[in-house]
């Protein structure tokens, strides 16, 4: 099994795509491991604001296997693939890291650049991976945001709940 962690975003409807994210991602691969869910504002375009969050769950698909899931699973939610690279987004996921793999893996760059450049993917992916090592850093994840510029991005966390949970409260 690997271990996975994910970014899921969304500036449509998001507490509706955040949500089917989580009820997807736990019904297919069981356990998740989640972080607060952060809003934080459009990264690349003037849009509305984005709802970020980090999850962690085991699988036994292979790197393009997930992808693909991953992609159906945003595509099921309306994700538009004609639209520009920076614009708005019912659903986003993307995979941060698959175990402690580096370097293009079937197409896919892990772990994934924006882990060190974007704040509302690493401080959610610091909470849940905190002593976890950047296989290309040797720093951990926690490290990492400790030395992060926060004055790069607005972010800040937000009421959530999830199965009846409170997963996240507003800063």
């Amino acid at each position: 099994m690997a271990s996975v962690y994910v970014s899921i975003g969304t500036n449509i409807d998001r507490y509706t795509h955040v949500t089917a994210a989580l009820d997807h991602l736990q019904a297919f691969f069981g356990a998740l491991d989640v972080s607060q869910v952060y809003e934080s504002e459009a990264v690349g375009f003037d849009g509305d604001n984005f709802l970020n969050l980090v999850a962690r769950f085991d699988t036994q698909l292979p790197v393009a296997e997930l992808s693909r899931w991953l992609k159906r699973l945003e595509d099921d939610y309306g994700r538009c693939r004609d639209s520009e690279k920076f614009s708005a987004r019912t659903l986003d996921i993307d995979i941060l890291t698959y175990d402690d793999l580096l370097g293009d893996v079937d197409g896919i760059e892990l772990p994934r650049d924006e882990v060190t450049k974007n704040a509302f993917v690493l401080l959610p992916l610091s909470e849940i991976a905190a002593d976890v090592q950047h296989p290309a850093y040797d720093r951990s994840y926690g490290q990492l945001w400790a030395d992060y510029d926060k004055a790069k991005q607005k972010l800040w966390s937000v009421d959530f709940e999830w199965q009846g949970q409170a997963i996240s409260k507003a800063s």
